[in-house]
């Protein structure tokens, strides 16, 4: 489908962000339209290897690239006619960094005063800890997730991808969403913000509210469901299943269609608690009649009669999978080095616009589309020669 069609295709979004969830925030927007302007700092010795490897092509698919030089007046000025023509600005610069280069929410505001101005940061806005740097994994283990994640006893594990920078990412999009659903009804700006540490409190969900409400903290309980048994995963005579036949309902179904009627008639596993308070010896009991068959035989009998049960994947087999295929969870883009490749495709689907099978651009180089954009601003080609000539632009 034309860009031009997508929902956000009005709008333009000013991308200053850097590192995973700025970006992932700025794709949400990409994906659904946007005129993304991705503005990079003049850097030395540029690795193209890096801007052309899947993370770099994932983030930023459907942005083109300016790069300019902020520090200087004349990159200032370029910056602030770019804000007069935009609705949106994305950051997550330091405090000090922002301001430093005017391109903080008051700079910004003064220019345009129905701009969304979108920031995301490590720890919030304000606060002790406002001004330290963060990353995902040190999230992870100042939210509490870690703790929670892993087996017990064998102390905290990080989650296998970068959770609390895409968390915040895909928060930030909904409040930029929001801000814009806002200024439709009164035409007032405003600066939206949240950080990786909001996000990641908030995706413990019910973990963290039983903390909130009652004062339990959670603790590791490795591949088990921490409140509901069984549920989790259990051998099988050719490698392993996820299994969950919690509820009163499928535990009765669990029984009737393996035969096992000792577990149905047993007094310990006749209640969601009493399942939940025998979990290790009814992990045993499952175990032993799963252990005997194989993963194809279980997923297909136990999903027969209403109860979720799935292999564990690799990366490649999740791939490969009939419904992942079904789902066409991949979309292509023309690289002008690296030829046709398989990115993936935002996860919202909207009945009035069909996935197109094609993104319309790669993730850019640094500096692509400088010139075109300063010619959109009604820039003179002598002006972006003289910008080039000065280092402003590249």
């Amino acid at each position: 489908m034309d860009q031009q069609a997508l929902p956000l295709s009005r709008y333009t979004v000013l991308d200053l962000t850097i590192a995973r969830a700025g970006p992932t925030a700025v794709r949400l927007l990409a994906d659904w339209g946007a005129n993304i302007i991705r503005i990079e700092a003049p850097v030395e010795g540029d690795i193209a290897g890096s801007r052309q490897g899947p993370d770099s092509q994932n983030l930023h698919r459907n942005k083109r690239s300016l790069c300019l030089n902020l520090k200087s007046s004349e990159g200032n000025k370029v910056f602030a006619d770019l804000v007069k023509e935009s609705d949106v600005v994305v950051e997550n610069f330091r405090v000090d960094v922002k301001h430093r280069l005017k391109v903080d929410y008051d700079s910004v505001k003064q220019i345009n005063p129905a701009i969304v101005y979108a920031s995301i940061s490590g720890f919030g806005q304000t606060g002790p800890y406002s001004k330290r740097p963060a990353v995902d994994q040190v999230i992870q283990g100042m939210s509490g997730l870690m703790s929670i994640t892993g087996e017990p006893g064998k102390g905290p594990m990080r989650a296998g991808i970068a959770v609390s920078d895409t968390s915040a990412g895909m928060f930030l999009g909904q409040g930029i969403l929001l801000a814009l659903l806002h200024r439709e009804h009164t035409g007032e700006g405003q600066w939206v913000h949240t950080s990786l540490l909001e996000a990641m409190l908030c995706k413990l969900d019910f973990q963290a509210a039983r903390y909130t409400m009652s004062g339990e903290i959670a603790g590791q309980e490795g591949n088990n469901h921490p409140t509901l048994s069984p549920m989790g995963v259990f051998h099988t005579s050719d490698g392993l299943v996820n299994l969950a036949a919690s509820t009163d309902k499928m535990w009765k179904a669990f029984c009737e269609v393996m035969n096992a009627d000792d577990l149905a008639n047993n007094a310990d596993y006749q209640s969601v608690t009493g399942r939940l308070q025998k979990r290790e010896q009814l992990w045993q009991h499952v175990n032993g009649i799963t252990s005997q068959h194989s993963t194809s035989y279980l997923v297909e009998k136990m999903n027969s009669v209403g109860i979720p049960c799935g292999p564990i994947n690799s990366i490649g087999q999740a791939f490969e999978d009939e419904q992942v295929n079904s789902l066409n969870m991949t979309k292509s883009v023309k690289h002008f080095d690296l030829g046709d490749i398989d990115l993936l495709r935002s996860p919202i689907n909207l009945s009035k616009f069909d996935h197109c099978f094609e993104f319309e651009r790669p993730g850019p180089e640094l500096g692509e589309h400088s010139a075109e954009i300063l010619q959109e601003l009604n820039y003179s080609e002598e002006k972006i020669a003289e910008l080039e000539k000065n280092g402003t632009i590249k």
